[in-house]
């Protein structure tokens, strides 16, 4: 039988890398290590790499794998997922990984300008009704400028159709460099061909994964596309779409 969500934060409470600050007590909590998580954590100068809305921490733990010479940090709100890859990271003797237990409408409070090289969002969550609750909208990238370093990378792994259509108008009306936009290659390489449990789900019910790499320059003002995207014809694994509309903005 799998732990419970109770036993679970008991035990996310005494890990030394698990930083938790829910957003109903992040108002009356300071968070001394915003600008030091270099020196007061991981102990090097190496980048520092965001995983928002990280889910198990498949990513995180994974990235934190293949490339010891940065650090990555793996930012949720819900702890009882959080948990697999923080577990894992501790059995594994992984130092270059850590996770923190917040909203990431608020994670510019954790983080000091220019503290961040890069972002992972691997399979946000689209949020087809509202834009500004789309991990990858000019409200969030905006939040994003106050603490990532300048033309910093941000990296969009999806199976939606929807999100990944509308980061790409994002970029285009934005003016903001892209890398990379398009299907992932059937052997991708380096980090691209880390997956998570959800990924392997979309791969086996034929789902095409998108890939958009794009660079967020510190100035300049951001605007939302005014574009109308069809809307995916499902919303999670296993589940029906939701909504009869057939596009959104």
């Amino acid at each position: 039988m799998s732990k419970g969500k109770l036993a679970k934060f008991a035990d996310m409470a005494d890990y030394p890398h698990v930083f938790e600050y829910p957003f109903s007590v992040v108002e009356d909590v300071p968070f001394n290590m915003r600008g030091h998580w270099r020196e007061q954590f991981f102990k090097n100068d190496n980048p520092i790499v965001l995983e928002l809305g990280c889910g198990r921490g498949e990513y995180a733990v994974g990235l934190a794998r293949r490339y010891p010479d940065c650090n990555f940090i793996g930012v949720d709100i819900k702890g009882a997922r959080m948990w697999s890859g923080a577990t894992e990271a501790l059995n594994e003797g992984l130092k270059n990984v850590a996770f923190l237990r917040t909203n990431i409408e608020i994670i510019d409070r954790f983080f000091a300008p220019d503290e961040v090289n890069e972002i992972w969002l691997t399979f946000s969550d689209p949020q087809m009704k509202k834009a500004t609750k789309r991990l990858s909208s000019t409200y969030f990238l905006t939040r994003y400028r106050r603490f990532l370093v300048d033309g910093g990378i941000i990296n969009l792994k999806t199976d939606s159709n929807f999100l990944f259509t509308y980061t790409k108008y994002v970029c285009e009306v934005n003016h903001l460099p892209m890398e990379f936009c398009g299907p992932l290659p059937s052997q991708p390489m380096g980090a691209l061909a880390i997956r998570t449990y959800y990924e392997q789900q979309w791969l086996a019910r034929g789902i095409t994964i998108k890939y958009l790499r794009f660079r967020l320059p510190a100035e300049g003002e951001l605007v939302e596309p005014d574009v109308e995207i069809p809307l995916d014809d499902y919303r999670s694994y296993n589940r029906d779409k939701r909504s009869s509309l057939k596009v959104s903005k």
